[in-house]
């Protein structure tokens, strides 16, 4: 079977650098799952993995395949922690750093897990719905990894709000404000950033369809499902108080 890879605490500061350890977490997880998998495993059991664990949309109709409809109980989320190939993980987790570390210190630890998973789910469901004939395996955080992209448009753009301190008069960051779905788009920057990203991945299959067999297995269904679930979620977490928001610290 083709195997298909997605690719691709509190409110205030939002370090790029120092990663919350949520995130390091996370990256340590997807490394060592591929480090396992790549040298604990041979040819036919990595393609075992990748029938139980990655998701097959084939599976909501064909009977025949191993397990039959049971592993869309868990494929959805577990596809999300299984890749190609170190390239294919190693750009993830770099992906994974960079938009994880902002989402995971506004939101917290927890907020941070639930929408990468939110977007593998959201990625999946896009996938599933365009490739609803295919048995191709569907592998890799991309999806995960675009909705915290997405959920960080809403905010990662937005001028810092400032507080000059009247008696010293130091001028403190006090973090940013979430932007409207207007707002977003109004930024020059996010809207740059998102018609950039949205571009790279239209042209995907575009180029399969002229490129026929020889197209790239990239999963941009994947990407783009994610994206636009984690575009939405920071409004929803935001109407929640922020001592509830934040319990899991």
């Amino acid at each position: 079977m083709l195997v298909r890879n997605s690719v691709g605490k509190g409110m205030g500061k939002e370090p790029v650098f120092l990663m919350p350890g949520a995130v390091s977490v996370l990256i340590v997880l997807m490394l060592a799952i591929h480090g396992v998998f790549e040298f604990g495993l041979d040819e036919r059991g990595k393609l075992e993995v990748w029938g139980w664990f990655g998701f097959v949309p084939a599976r909501f109709y064909d009977p025949f395949l191993p397990g039959g409809m049971l592993p869309l109980l868990w494929t959805p989320v577990t596809h999300a922690f299984l890749h190609g190939d170190w390239g294919h993980v190693g750009l993830n987790v770099a992906w994974l750093a960079i938009f994880g570390t902002p989402i995971a210190s506004r939101y917290g630890a927890l907020w941070f897990l639930l929408i990468f998973l939110a977007g593998a789910l959201g990625g999946a469901g896009l996938y599933a719905a365009l490739e609803l004939n295919s048995n191709a395996i569907l592998i890799g955080a991309s999806g995960g990894v675009a909705g915290l992209t997405g959920a960080g448009m809403r905010f990662v753009f937005q001028p810092p709000r400032v507080f000059r301190d009247p008696d010293t008069g130091q001028v403190l960051a006090m973090g940013r404000d979430l932007a409207g779905y207007r707002q977003v788009w109004a930024n020059t920057r996010s809207r740059t950033f998102i018609l950039f990203w949205l571009g790279i991945n239209l042209v995907v299959p575009a180029y399969n369809y002229f490129a026929g067999s020889a197209g790239t297995p990239i999963a941009w269904q994947a990407h783009i499902g994610g994206f636009f679930v984690g575009l939405v979620l920071p409004g929803l977490i935001e109407k929640i108080p922020v001592r509830s928001r934040h319990q899991d610290l």
